[in-house]
């Protein structure tokens, strides 16, 4: 072997080296109240709170620069669990951030839709699928009814519909006990 690919070998072993030390040194451990304030807000990444996801906004309730009323998708239910696990007063949803409603889902018109990918780049969740210049489709299981798609659709083929039984609340539900037992069986043969 050449002596520049040993010495690259040798440089290569030394920052992985280097890299692991520093990941063990200066680990940073997940705030739990945040985490706490994370796991209770929908995941629906929309924005409406004022926030670039629920991440975020849970960092800023967490660090008291937010309040607890400003996420529609969640709801009332969610105001109130954040009050409970925050120790204070539930109050209403604020209506500068918008209204609660039922959880929603996006369609595509897949005969309109022209393959721009404009809603594949504005989905927060990776909900729609497709490739440029072919039709494309929303996961059910995976859209959060968040409406990010729908401005910047240059043909309007996406619309809202109520969500399908089985998908309750903001998260996907579990699949069903029929679905479950089918998964299970061809797992057996």
């Amino acid at each position: 072997m050449s002596t520049a690919v040993l010495a690259l070998g040798a440089l290569g072993i030394a920052l992985g080296a280097l890299l692991g030390w520093a990941a063990v040194r200066f680990r940073r451990e997940g705030a739990p109240l945040t985490d706490a304030i994370d796991r209770i807000l929908p995941q629906t990444q929309c924005g409406q709170c004022g926030f670039p996801g629920c991440r975020p906004y849970a960092e800023a309730i967490a660090r008291g620069e937010a309040d607890i009323n400003q996420c529609p998708p969640g709801g009332e239910a969610g105001i109130r669990a954040l009050a409970e696990l925050l120790g204070r007063e539930a109050k209403p949803l604020d209506a500068d951030h918008g209204v609660e409603k039922p959880r929603m889902l996006a369609v595509i018109d897949e005969e309109v839709c022209i393959g721009c990918t404009k809603c594949i780049q504005a989905c927060p969740v990776d909900a729609i699928v497709g490739a440029p210049k072919l039709m494309h489709t929303v996961l059910d299981a995976e859209c959060t009814g968040c409406e990010l798609c729908i401005p910047p659709c240059p043909v309007d083929c996406i619309s809202m519909v109520p969500a399908r039984r089985g998908l309750v609340g903001w998260r996907p539900a579990r699949p069903l006990p029929r679905l479950q037992a089918l998964v299970e069986a061809a797992r057996l043969s």
